[in-house]
């Protein structure tokens, strides 16, 4: 008698296709996307993605059943096609001075951190990231201490602004008392090697029945890659910041090592062409204060020569430390003495006040000083449940 084997076990289920997220697309990536998808016929995409983009940018919704003037049948086809989800938010942070700090988990191994900072511009800045790490290696910044991993999708800078504003309660897009009203490219990664997600990003931030942050409201900070400062001007017409740091190029070299390869005279030039530069239309110059590097009166007095006829304010940054840094913050009467030389040249030069300290979210601590807490604790973990296994 031939012996008989039956397989009970269950076959093995294949992954859910991964449906594509449709908020950071553009407003022609969203149509385009609508026909592809078949969800409408191209004679009907322009006015359907008007539609779906008010939702998701506007109201910001995260489920197309909520699209009330949508076709029933139509936010079927949406819901089946494409996906409105948020990243997970794997951390949330308030510090005592109302600063906010979310890290954000965008993909497996894809972690950034995006900070809110009440009272800053007209109402609240929020500091976004453009890269996961950095390459410059800033000798200064702890953030850039991180290797580069990849460049942020538009859809991943424009779900740090969500996030932010799921958190404040601001949608839909509020016309006034805004909590959330500027944009800085500051937090991890340099925007300009990143050029064609960020200008995307900003055209759906920017655009006036989404999100409706004016252009005037959102800043691009560079270290100085020179030749993209013009595309950055003339692709998105926003607000650039130099992070400066130094007067002359062999010390910034040392501080901000790209400087070797576009020297300060290259930046200076780059900087006085960039397209709609005025009174209306000011560069800021960041320069972080490390105690006896850059913070002397000469120093002060070649900083004013350097900027000199261009339309400019110097943003004073208090160095931040952390562990293993050759640097030290220079004296707070030494700082305000840098900075009376620079007003009394005619240049704004606010000392920006440290933020979010106590919860690792002052400039230059981004990410880094999180993992290593966060790989800290794991440890201790680790360490704890070997200790109770031995008893």
């Amino acid at each position: 008698m031939t012996a008989v084997t039956l397989d009970i076990s269950r076959p093995a289920r294949s992954p859910a296709p991964v449906k594509p997220n449709i908020t950071g697309l553009t407003r022609e990536g969203l149509r385009q996307a609508l026909i592809e998808a078949e969800v409408c016929p191209p004679e009907k995409a322009k006015m359907r993605a008007s539609q779906v983009w008010r939702w998701m940018h506007h109201y910001g919704v995260t489920d197309f059943a909520l699209m009330s003037d949508v076709a029933k049948e139509t936010r079927a086809k949406l819901a089946d096609a494409f996906s409105l989800d948020r990243p997970e938010i794997v951390e949330r942070q308030v510090s005592k001075d109302g600063t906010r700090k979310w890290l954000i988990r965008t993909a497996p191994g894809i972690e950034i951190e995006t900070v809110y900072i009440p009272d800053v511009g007209r109402a609240g800045a929020l500091c976004v990231s453009s890269q996961v790490g950095c390459t410059l290696n800033c000798t200064f910044c702890h953030t850039g201490t991180q290797k580069l991993v990849r460049n942020l999708t538009a859809a991943e800078i424009i779900a740090q602004v969500q996030v932010a504003r799921d958190d404040l309660g601001e949608w839909p897009s509020p016309k006034e008392d805004r909590r959330l009203s500027n944009i800085v490219f500051m937090g991890m990664g340099e925007p300009l090697y990143n050029l064609d997600n960020v200008a995307d990003a900003i055209d759906v931030i920017s655009d006036n029945e989404g999100i409706a942050i004016s252009r005037r409201r959102i800043t691009v900070s560079t270290s100085g890659v020179v030749p993209m400062i013009p595309a950055l001007g003339e692709r998105t017409a926003t607000m650039l910041a130099i992070s400066l740091h130094a007067t002359n190029d062999p010390l910034r070299n040392e501080l901000v090592p790209l400087n070797k390869k576009y020297p300060l005279e290259q930046l200076m030039a780059a900087i006085r062409a960039y397209p709609g530069l005025g009174n209306a239309r000011r560069v800021t110059f960041e320069y972080v204060m490390l105690k006896g590097v850059n913070d002397s009166l000469d120093e002060a007095r070649a900083l004013v020569k350097l900027i000199q006829g261009i339309p400019a304010k110097i943003n004073l940054i208090p160095f931040n430390p952390w562990p293993g840094t050759q640097y030290e913050c220079s004296d707070w009467n030494t700082i305000e003495a840098f900075a009376a030389v620079l007003n009394r040249a005619g240049y704004a030069s606010p000392i920006r006040t440290p933020r979010g300290r106590d919860i690792l979210a002052a400039c230059g601590q981004l990410k880094s000083e999180s993992e290593k807490l966060r790989a800290s604790a794991l440890r201790a973990m680790a360490a704890a449940a070997v200790e109770d296994s031995e008893d």
